[in-house]
């Protein structure tokens, strides 16, 4: 929370509310303390779990924040609770913007902690799908190049995937952003998004666009990278001895 003070007080802006996607620790962790030292702070969400929770919100109800106007989208299935939230400012011709939370990343989805293949699907397809196709994804975590090195694992012809990965390699390289995407790029990229094409049916062995689905993250929860190769500094050390020290048995 205090990060995010000073980035506000830098900014010379009031801190007037919270939205957030749901309840896990990683997302909400600050609410209660940025309640008590902003008194009055508004906090927006759609379960009772949220910390310092003020105001539920609903499916397709909307805000208003000045100019920005906002609209709840309820997605669960990582939590029960899930809440997106579709972002646009009256009069601006700046993209659309959705905070994702869990339930869609650069390259992913969310895992199915507290729901089921149907309600991922229905969130994919249906409610975020369904948004502008120019919409800005801001997800809850930038876990890009392993997204992307799954979904070329699964489309290894999908030239869209390597170009992607090749980008989002050399952004972690330069210490740079991946986030956001467009919805436009998701679905040429994003397996979880391309469950009716012919590639991913062969994948998982199944045509049904929620067995196709099911299995998707079936296989990438079991996915595991390929190993890195060891930094030949850290070999140099190892063969100079130089961690002798911190190895030697008591």
């Amino acid at each position: 929370p205090f990060q995010l003070l000073e980035i506000i007080r830098k900014e010379d802006v009031v801190l007037r509310a919270i939205l957030t996607t749901h309840h896990h620790w990683d997302h909400a962790r600050g609410n209660e303390e940025l309640a008590r030292l902003c008194p009055g702070l508004r906090v927006y969400g759609a379960d009772e779990r949220i910390g310092a929770l003020t105001h539920k919100v609903t499916h397709e109800q909307e805000l208003r924040f000045g100019a920005i106007r906002v609209r709840c989208l309820f997605t669960p299935c990582h939590t029960s609770g899930h809440m997106c939230y579709f972002m646009w400012e009256d009069g601006s011709s700046d993209a659309p913007a959705l905070f994702s939370g869990d339930t869609l990343f650069v390259g992913g989805c969310g895992k199915f902690f507290e729901g089921t293949a149907e309600q991922m699907y229905n969130n994919l397809t249906h409610v975020l799908g369904a948004l502008p196709k120019e919409t800005k994804v801001f997800c809850g975590h930038e876990c890009t190049v392993r997204n992307l090195k799954f979904a070329l694992k699964v489309e290894p012809e999908n030239e869209m995937v390597k170009q992607k990965l090749a980008w989002a390699k050399q952004r972690d390289d330069e210490d740079l952003p991946t986030v956001p995407s467009t919805l436009q790029e998701e679905f040429l990229y994003n397996p979880f998004l391309r469950v009716t094409e012919e590639p991913l049916q062969k994948f998982t062995g199944k045509t049904d666009p929620v067995e196709v689905l099911r299995t998707l993250r079936t296989e990438k929860d079991n996915f595991k990278k390929p190993k890195e190769r060891p930094h030949p500094q850290a070999v140099l050390a190892f063969d100079w001895g130089l961690f002798s020290p911190f190895l030697e048995k008591k």
